[in-house]
């Protein structure tokens, strides 16, 4: 899943969703800090390719979005929307292609305003970026190509603190990042970035009022950051190969963000600085059992404003997760199998 695929409901119940074969399933806190649920399919009886993205509003519901084959070679994108972890996702509804037709073009990402729109991005066949965006009262204003070449898959989508939705995309060298300049806007190429960077290692942040920031890995194995209308920091050396993980948090009464990553050991490594202040440095410090190799962590906070840590392995179906203790620092609970 493109995405935080661990998610805190309006409701306070966390639910964690992953691609299974040919679906789309969730599982959800019973109540908030509480037992789980067994595993259930999203979106009713579709049959999916396994590849999606997910994306989360200010009131809670999640959107998720997959391609679903249609015709031999041919493939199309659908939309859920989950209200509730304890109420069923609305059925998958077909929103078109990108390319009008034609197969799978790459990952779909996902943002949602301040007024609750799904913004869904996706790579086009030729390279670009195309936008298709919910409408305020209900139906989605057609596709828009909002340019760029030879995009790489992997997109970043993030709603900043504003409520507007940008866009982070890797190509060869650059990293290009697009913005809404008012709400309900067509997002627009602000900036790129010369910058190497490794496939698939982009996730954004909101970071301030004005400001989301980029992480990525570059082509030397550093795990830098990035926010528009500035320079990269280098934070450290990552210490995994795959994407990192990032929240903002309070930590003994310091605004700081929190970074995971599955480590070269297979653990999850963790790493903390102050927000937006990248030059303050950051040392990762290792969690939890060894993990398969194509785990991937996700952070959120729960209803306490704790930070929880899970991950999810798609080969063995198997979700560990872990929340901070009430006292000073960075300590965690034992990490438990869900």
């Amino acid at each position: 899943m493109n995405g935080d695929w661990l998610l805190r409901g309006r409701d306070g119940r966390l639910s964690v969703y992953r691609l299974s074969g040919d679906a789309v399933l969730c599982r959800s806190e019973r109540g908030p800090g509480g037992p789980w649920t067994d595993p259930r399919t999203v979106g009713g009886d579709q049959r999916l390719h396994p590849v999606g993205g997910i994306g989360r509003g200010a009131d809670g519901y999640a959107h998720l979005v997959a391609w679903r084959p249609t015709r031999k070679g041919e493939s199309g994108l659908v939309h859920s929307t989950h209200f509730r972890p304890h109420l069923a996702a609305l059925d998958w509804n077909p929103i078109g292609h990108p390319d009008r037709s034609g197969d799978r073009t790459g990952t779909p990402a996902v943002a949602v305003d301040a007024q609750g729109r799904a913004h869904v991005l996706v790579r086009t066949g030729g390279g670009g970026v195309s936008l298709l965006a919910q409408k305020e009262k209900g139906g989605w204003e057609p596709w828009r190509d909002l340019s760029g070449g030879d995009v790489r898959d992997g997109l970043a989508a993030v709603t900043g603190e504003s409520g507007r939705v940008e866009l982070y995309a890797a190509a060869e060298g650059t990293v290009l990042h697009w913005r809404q300049e008012e709400p309900g806007a067509v997002p627009v190429l602000q900036e790129v970035l010369e910058a190497g960077v490794r496939p698939g290692t982009l996730h954004a942040l909101a970071t301030s009022p004005d400001s989301t920031t980029v992480f990525y890995t570059d082509d030397a194995g550093d795990l830098c950051a990035w926010r528009p209308g500035g320079k990269p920091a280098t934070l450290l050396p990552a210490a995994g190969p795959g994407p990192v993980a990032a929240v903002r948090c309070e930590l003994d009464g310091h605004d700081c963000t929190l970074l995971a990553q599955r480590s070269q050991s297979g653990r999850v490594a963790f790493a903390a600085y102050p927000t937006e202040r990248e030059s303050a440095g950051a040392w990762w410090a290792e969690s939890g059992p060894r993990l398969p190799v194509d785990a991937s962590v996700c952070l959120t906070a729960d209803e306490d404003d704790r930070v929880v840590a899970a991950t999810m392995s798609p080969s063995t179906g198997q979700l560990l997760l872990t929340r901070r203790k009430s006292e000073p620092g960075l300590a965690l609970e034992a990490w438990r199998e869900i």
